[in-house]
């Protein structure tokens, strides 16, 4: 192993330590490589159309995901995790964007 990348290890490690201590707060947001989105819909008591509906999400995508042809990528896992942990925020969010005016280009 190179110096280069136990110094990165090391690094990691003793901030995980203190993290864990309550010393810091972690740099980065973890965003965990895998999410299933099956349950977040169950949570949410709703079917795969209604929960594409009211989130943005295609039918397609969710089906996809549950049946494991696809997975949520990058921020759409983020996505994720902020619906599981606070549905009725993001729904919020999401109506009162669009509830908003349409802002028109000017000419």
């Amino acid at each position: 192993m190179s110096k280069k990348a136990y110094d990165k290890i090391a690094a990691g490690l003793a901030e995980a330590l203190e993290i864990a201590r309550g010393n810091a707060k972690p740099s980065k947001l973890y965003v965990p490589p895998e999410i299933d989105a099956r349950p977040i819909c169950r949570k949410l008591d709703l079917s795969q159309d209604d929960f594409a509906a009211e989130f943005g999400f295609t039918i397609n995508q969710i089906r996809d995901w549950e049946q494991g042809r696809t997975r949520p990528l990058g921020g759409v896992r983020a996505y994720l995790m902020m619906i599981k942990s606070r549905p009725k925020a993001v729904l919020g969010i999401l109506r009162e964007i669009a509830r908003a005016p349409k802002r028109t280009k000017a000419a």
